[in-house]
């Protein structure tokens, strides 16, 4: 297995600093022939999905749902590529510069990382997003998917792969680590000698292994324990919209809200209108020992576990507080560093809220729904990125180059 992995970052390597030097206008046209060879591939790309689909015993509804494939999803993910294509180029990009006082003329520049790995579960759409968002910013990316979507991964990377052939590139700029056992992945995540950065995506405990076993660096991602906080001043109508929509809009993906605190002083109020709103849409409400009070049984009692637990599913936990200060001091002692959000029409407390709280995005009054790179104009994204190093929140094109100081002399020696 070590040799496998050694000669795919040998590939990967190679390949790097051949995409390094690519122009904006090849990139673009190699990207934009890669979204219409996935849709002239529809046909074989979900024939392969429902390969992965025929066996899906022990999956919850939420995994399928991320693994499944339809012609309209894989036209998204198709038009995601073009909308990447479209992105203003990243790389060359002087950031600044200046002579210092011995006369060397320095400017930092934007570059690309090299080679970057992703592992990932159920998510086939990672494949080519990510295949997408590293080609435009120069690099090679080594991708390790789950062994539930492997035929899907498989078939797209190919599509892509075949792309950069008819342009005489690299097709080894796009890899596919095919092998899916657990030792092969621990392997990856110790590849230093040819992988610069590596990004896990998916649940938790995906994220918490490589982030505890891998000495590649890595921009940690993904798990979403995401709140929102109704004020005492809070529009209530507006609240109401914001929740069903951060709770149900779609609840298997980390920036779905997991958690409501409601204060106090409109919990009698505002807990019996939100929750039957919710019961319409078949949410199941845990609440602490008040919010059961108020809503007897259209509550079940929340269990300590339920506050740090990311559900991915139609299940909300409630909590009553008393202040704003007890609202940030649970959601900072809770939350996964991902989307916060208040509601209120308090300026004073939307600040308090925005400087407190220790998170990616922090709203306010809007759905945690938005903390995605389409919704913040990136065209794409690889990953939210919850740690507080080099990216944090959506990362883009950006977020995968790094710099270089070029400095420009004429003979000077430092005495």
């Amino acid at each position: 297995m070590t040799e496998l992995l050694n000669k795919i970052g040998q590939q990967a390597k190679a390949a790097s600093q051949v995409l390094a030097q690519l122009s904006t206008t090849t990139k673009n046209q190699v990207l934009r022939a890669m979204a219409d060879a996935l849709i002239n591939k529809t046909p074989e790309i979900l024939a392969a999905n429902q390969e992965d689909l025929a066996d899906t015993t022990g999956l919850a509804d939420k995994f399928i749902d991320r693994l499944t494939l339809t012609a309209d999803r894989l036209a998204g993910i198709a038009d995601g590529v073009r909308k990447v294509a479209d992105l203003p180029e990243p790389i060359g990009n002087v950031e600044r510069g200046w002579t210092t006082e011995s006369g060397l003329q320095i400017s930092q520049k934007r570059v690309p990382l090299g080679v970057v790995g992703i592992i990932y579960e159920a998510r086939p759409n990672v494949t080519v997003d990510s295949a997408a968002l590293c080609f435009k910013s120069g690099n090679a990316v080594i991708l390790r998917g789950g062994k539930e979507a492997l035929q899907t991964n498989i078939k797209m990377a190919a599509v892509l792969r075949a792309v950069l052939a008819e342009f005489d590139l690299p097709q080894d700029a796009v890899q596919m680590i095919t092998e899916t056992s657990h030792e092969l992945a621990q392997q990856f995540m110790r590849l230093n000698q040819y992988v610069d950065v590596l990004i896990p995506r998916g649940s938790s405990r995906l994220i918490q292994t490589v982030v505890q076993n891998a000495t590649v660096p890595v921009i940690e991602t993904g798990a979403g324990n995401c709140h929102i906080y109704v004020d005492e001043t809070a529009n209530l109508h507006m609240a109401e919209d914001i929740i069903v929509n951060a709770k149900t809009q779609r609840p298997s993906v980390c920036n779905a809200t997991e958690k409501l605190l409601v204060n106090a002083a409109i919990a009698p109020e505002f807990l019996p209108q939100v929750a039957q709103a919710l019961a319409d849409e078949h949410v199941e409400i845990r609440g602490d020992e008040q919010t059961c009070q108020i809503l007897g049984d259209q509550a079940k009692p929340a269990q300590k576990a339920d506050w740090d637990t990311e559900y991915n599913d139609y299940i909300i936990a409630i909590k009553v507080v008393n202040t704003l200060e007890e609202a940030i001091d649970h959601i900072n002692q809770h939350n996964t560093k991902h989307s916060e959000a208040i509601i209120t029409t308090n300026y004073e407390h939307s600040q308090q809220f925005t400087q407190q709280i220790d998170a990616a995005c922090v709203y306010v009054n809007a759905s945690t729904r938005f903390t995605d790179g389409f919704e913040f104009g990136f065209g794409a994204e690889i990953g939210i990125s919850t740690q507080k190093l080099h990216a944090r929140g959506p990362m883009g094109l950006k977020e995968l180059t790094t710099t270089k100081y070029v400095i420009l002399g004429q003979g000077q020696i430092r005495e």
